[in-house]
């Protein structure tokens, strides 16, 4: 029952290690043909094999539903299993993707408001919404507008700035 123990102990440590050195060991194993070992022989797959197949085994032998053998055997199926889930896992979770970032082109077509008044010849401020969050850009105008006005956003020429004209209302 030690080496049962002893496995699965060895499983755990593992386990931690892989948290708190994650991706260190990334890449021993690129010269594997046609990436036939990718995710298979990460850390967390190879620590939750461990960790299973030695506690798995420590519990059928102590338990005396089985010998040595039932117990290695036993523990090998529940390792494998776990090795599996935490490989189907770490796939899940590298696959998931977030939305797009938004970005100043995502200005173009929308509403605003004017909150510094927009000279002739010059920069105003105006207050748009951008991923569901207010912005506040520096704006340009083909005529003066007051402030409050409700302006359409034409162009953005920077990332901080820009073109607007009046809402029709």
């Amino acid at each position: 029952m030690a080496w049962f123990l002893g496995l699965g102990s060895a499983g755990v440590v593992l386990l931690a290690l892989s948290l708190v050195f994650d991706g260190v060991l990334d890449g021993v194993l690129d010269g594997a043909p046609d990436g036939v070992l990718d995710g298979w022989l990460s850390l967390p797959v190879v620590a939750g094999f461990l960790a299973m197949t030695g506690l798995t085994g420590a519990i059928v032998l102590g338990t005396g539903w089985s010998g040595s053998g039932g117990a290695t055997a036993a523990g090998v199926l529940v390792g494998a299993g776990t090795g599996w889930a935490a490989y189907r896992l770490g796939r899940a979770l590298m696959r998931d993707r977030t939305a797009v970032t938004p970005a100043m082109e995502h200005l173009l077509g929308t509403s605003g408001k004017v909150v510094t008044a927009i000279p002739a010849d010059g920069f105003g401020e105006v207050l748009l919404h951008l991923g569901g969050q207010p912005l506040k850009c520096a704006a340009r105008s083909a005529e003066p507008l007051a402030r409050g006005t409700r302006v359409w956003v034409e162009a953005t020429p920077t990332t901080t700035s820009v073109l607007v004209r009046p809402a029709d209302d």
